[in-house]
């Protein structure tokens, strides 16, 4: 049986699941946002070290401003509401993505989140915003580039240059939404990931619904190319 150490989530589907109930799509990430602290009890009730969330992408910039403010707006509110909680149940906080775009007082939060719980390692709760894995993984090259004492790039060398160098692979992602597609989200990581892509919207995303896909995922049998 498999053991379980790291789990990704794409949380998809908060504004069709809003539309479903005519309401706005900022209500959707409004209920979506609220469903992630018990995901947060169940890993660390079941103790799981790592998950790995998509947030927001580089290509969310092409929603209409109202939404992006407003999901910004969601992640203040967010840790503002829970930074306490998290810190208290000794997670630590990373943010990856690229930092340029957001606004200054975002980004004042985000680091005073990751210097709050920078000595916590009960859960390692990574958060990928205003993220792309295919300009991670140029990041990546372009640092190495930079290295005079590297001539023939090996895999490792580009782990360890990645912004979840310090992290193991994820074993697991789960997509909720109903789609089937990875969205430029940690492509190089999930090379061996197994993957579950559940209709639900994020909204309605459960711990039972977490727990059926664990439990399936430890009877999986990976070969990893051996027979």
């Amino acid at each position: 049986m498999n053991t379980l150490s790291h789990v990704a989530i794409i949380m998809d589907g908060n504004g069709r699941w809003a539309k479903k109930r005519n309401k706005s799509r900022n209500y959707g990430h409004y209920k979506g946002s609220e469903n992630l602290k018990p995901i947060l009890k169940y890993f660390l009730k079941k103790k799981i070290p790592y998950l790995t969330i998509f947030a927001f992408s580089l290509d969310n910039w092409q929603r209409p401003k109202s939404e992006t403010d407003n999901l910004f707006s969601l992640l203040e509110k967010f840790l503002k509401k829970n930074i306490n909680f998290i810190d208290k149940e000794k997670i630590k906080i990373k943010f990856i993505g690229e930092k340029k775009k957001i606004k200054k007082k975002v980004n004042l939060l985000i680091r005073s989140s990751e210097k709050k719980t920078r000595n916590n390692n009960k859960l390692f709760l990574t958060i990928a915003l205003n993220y792309s894995s295919k300009e991670e993984i140029v990041s990546a090259c372009n640092k190495l580039k930079k290295n005079k004492k590297i001539n023939n790039i090996k895999i490792n060398d580009l782990n360890k240059s990645l912004y979840t160098n310090e992290l193991p692979d994820p074993q697991l992602l789960i997509r909720t939404g109903g789609h089937s597609r990875l969205s430029d989200f940690l492509l190089w990581q999930c090379s061996y990931t197994e993957l579950f892509f559940v209709k639900k919207y994020w909204p309605d995303f459960r711990t039972k619904d977490l727990s059926l896909i664990i439990n399936k995922y430890k009877k999986i049998v990976q070969n990893f190319g051996s027979i």
